[in-house]
């Protein structure tokens, strides 16, 4: 547990992936922090002092001293904390969660928001949709039990909440379909059982305020693009 002497504050916004992976990660090490709600559209001299190079949250900040970037913050916590252990003590585990969370990231996530983005390229869409389905697929592959974990949460669960809750309500705003129970029944099974996880629940947003927030944005995106 966080001691009294030890300042923990993360600075993030509902609705993030990223915020909620800390989030997560803070859950299950039993930590209590200061959570300070940003706002992107007009960002606090906070936030700005405490990751001036890419101004984004999530940002942890622990007596003081500020970690950017959600992996990176949880394996910080990770250390920091040792109480229920998020990462495996084997080295080559530990790799192998880090290698599949930066694919959750560079190879899912990242071509996933550019087919959204694609709204009047088709070809680059269909080339994005591509890229992220055959990331998933092996991520498929990898999936050997209740969780990535086994049978408790760990590293890759966590960053792989974008997966499970965050690419079925956009790819429904988008209008195209990339994760179904039919492509990956097992990663969707997965899905399943980790937003039902007691933990995982208390910190994904409610999903009709979110979906009508993303669905005005890709309205307004289609709009400016005609």
């Amino acid at each position: 547990m966080a001691t009294n002497q030890e300042e923990v504050t993360l600075i993030g916004v509902v609705g993030s992936p990223f915020v909620c992976r800390v989030q997560i990660a803070l859950k299950l090490k039993g930590i209590e922090y200061k959570f300070v709600q940003e706002d992107l559209a007009n960002k606090s001299d906070l936030l700005l002092k405490y990751n001036p190079v890419h101004k984004k949250v999530p940002v942890f900040v622990h007596n003081e001293k500020p970690i950017s970037e959600s992996l990176v913050i949880i394996e910080y916590i990770d250390e920091t904390w040792k109480q229920n252990p998020i990462l495996p003590s084997d080295p080559y585990q530990k790799a192998v969660a880090r290698f599949w969370a930066k694919v959750i990231d560079d190879k899912i996530a990242a071509p996933f928001f550019r087919a959204v983005f694609a709204v009047n390229d088709e070809k680059a869409r269909e080339k994005n949709i591509e890229e992220s389905s055959e990331a998933l697929q092996s991520l498929e592959n990898e999936l050997k039990d209740k969780f990535f974990g086994g049978e408790e949460i760990d590293f890759v669960d966590i960053a792989a909440v974008f997966i499970a809750f965050w690419i079925p309500l956009v790819q429904e705003v988008a209008g195209f379909e990339l994760f179904t129970a039919e492509k990956f029944p097992k990663l969707y099974d997965w899905s399943q059982e980790f937003l039902n996880h007691s933990i995982v629940m208390e910190f994904v947003p409610p999903r009709e305020p979110l979906f009508g927030y993303f669905k005005a944005k890709y309205d307004s995106l289609v709009s400016a693009s005609k």
